[in-house]
């Protein structure tokens, strides 16, 4: 007897609900005081140009950040190779140095101690 009472309440709750659920729909479909939906396509393309509108924005935004880091990519270009010249140029005197002390150790006029100190030998 539980079991049927059960049973007879489980369909009622149902039913209920089903026809609860019924006629919030139909009412939603009869319903003639509606607002336009949002995404209609007047509005659709209104939001599509301010969409594009924006898009282009961003991207003369980026193209002119990089135009900024490729004129300043040419500056540090620009200084490296200026720096890069320095330090061939310094190389080139210590070149000059070394083939200096060695002529002058080779001729007999310095002499170069293994810690790197330099003589002169008396007479």
């Amino acid at each position: 007897m539980k079991q049927f009472s059960a049973l007879i309440a489980a369909f009622f709750i149902t039913g209920a609900i089903g026809f609860t659920m019924f006629s919030i729909g139909a009412n939603a479909l009869t319903n003639q005081n509606t607002i336009p939906v949002s995404n209609s396509p007047a509005s659709a393309s209104a939001s599509v140009s301010s969409t594009q509108d924006a898009t282009q924005t961003q991207l003369q935004q980026m193209q002119e950040i990089i135009n900024q880091y490729q004129a300043r990519d040419q500056q540090y270009q620009q200084q490296l190779n200026e720096l890069i010249q320095q330090v061939n140029q310094g190389n080139a005197q210590v070149q000059a140095y070394q083939q200096l002390l060695l002529e002058l150790q080779q001729r007999g006029v310095i002499i170069i101690q293994r810690d790197g100190t330099i003589r002169i030998p008396r007479g």
